[in-house]
């Protein structure tokens, strides 16, 4: 039997921090569970998932829908589509049976993209690539979760763009039944000789079709978000602060302010593993905290501030004012009240 190769290339980076990481998770249970119910799906799907962060590594190798177990996924710094890329048409030349003369390989793989941000690699030479030696063998459709994923590249690397929108708590589920419904067809359509990529039946009011090209983005750093990196001073556990943009709007009969700050969304706790999938260049991003509205806890401790920064750079958690061991440097550092106005912080990049 030929397989249908399907690679799932998944953005874990600090933006999806929180519900849309366990989103991810739990849709891919869900993915498999229906496919596992399909016949001409259990037969012929074989997955593969594909995390990328400021660094891009498989996380679950290629296999049948039957022996695929969905995998724990990691977050990092950075949104490398560049690398995911690159990473991609390395899995395909690796594991995709081509067709010989001597016999018939693997249908045409198909490949989802799910992303939410903005690259913070440079993508032109692999979707040059890409689009050169891979898109007339490969199905690929890229997914941009909210408004703020950039359109301009997903649709450089294919005509198959599309934007979701959260509108209702259900519609996640009804994007994951999306997704198993166009594997499933495209399951059945391989075995009739069907070409071209068979997609379910778009609802306008949960997926947007791009088609035409927006104008290009280009950022080194995610300006939809903050995000920031400290450590527990109790446990030394990494966690990450994350900020989304806001415009903040005031308005009096005497003047009208319109100023773009950021608003605390959460803290969520890190292990290690964080580092291993963050882009380890330094670039020396920062914010200042003037920009930032809102104080979070720290998520290992409990310490009502999980935002006091050392004189190293480094943020950590204190549960008081006094004497305390910054996690990172091992320094006393004493803290104080002051009425200095902000100060700059080094951020992540999204």
């Amino acid at each position: 039997m030929r397989r249908l190769p399907v690679f799932f290339v998944l953005d874990v980076s600090e933006s999806m921090v929180g519900d849309n990481l366990r989103k991810m998770e739990d849709g891919l249970s869900q993915i498999v569970r229906s496919l596992r119910h399909d016949p001409h799906a259990l037969e012929t799907v074989y997955l593969s998932v594909i995390a990328f962060a400021g660094k891009a590594e498989t996380v679950a190798p290629l296999v049948d829908v039957a022996s695929f177990y969905p995998p724990r996924l990691p977050m990092g710094g950075g949104t490398a589509l560049g690398a995911a890329l690159i990473h991609l048409m390395h899995e395909i030349d690796r594991v995709v049976i081509a067709t010989t003369a001597e016999c018939k390989g693997d249908w045409r793989p198909i490949v989802y993209i799910f992303t939410d941000g903005k690259p913070t690699d440079s993508t032109d030479i692999p979707i040059s690539r890409w689009k050169r030696d891979y898109a007339h063998k490969a199905h690929c459709i890229a997914v941009a979760f909210g408004n703020y994923a950039d359109l301009s590249v997903l649709r450089q690397l294919t005509e198959n763009v599309l934007v979701f929108e959260e509108t209702q708590g259900d519609s996640f589920t009804d994007f994951i039944r999306w997704v198993t419904a166009s594997l499933t067809a495209q399951s059945r359509s391989v075995g009739n000789g069907s070409p071209g990529v068979q997609l379910a039946k778009i609802d306008d009011t949960l997926l947007k079709i791009i088609r035409d090209l927006p104008p290009p983005c280009p950022n080194l750093v995610d300006k939809d978000c903050v995000t920031l990196i400290g450590r527990c001073q109790k446990s030394h556990k990494p966690y990450l602060i994350k900020y989304d943009r806001a415009n903040i709007h005031l308005e009096t009969d005497y003047f009208k302010i319109d100023n773009a700050a950021y608003e605390l969304s959460g803290c969520y706790p890190l292990d290690e593993n964080y580092f291993a999938w963050t882009d380890d260049s330094n670039p020396n991003l920062k914010v200042n905290t003037g920009e930032l509205i809102g104080t979070p806890g720290c998520p290992h401790c409990g310490n009502p501030s999980a935002f006091a920064m050392c004189a190293c750079g480094g943020l950590m958690c204190i549960g008081s004012l006094g004497l305390a061991q910054c996690p990172w440097c091992g320094k006393s550092v004493n803290f104080e009240n002051t009425d200095a106005d902000g100060f700059d912080v080094h951020r992540g990049k999204g």
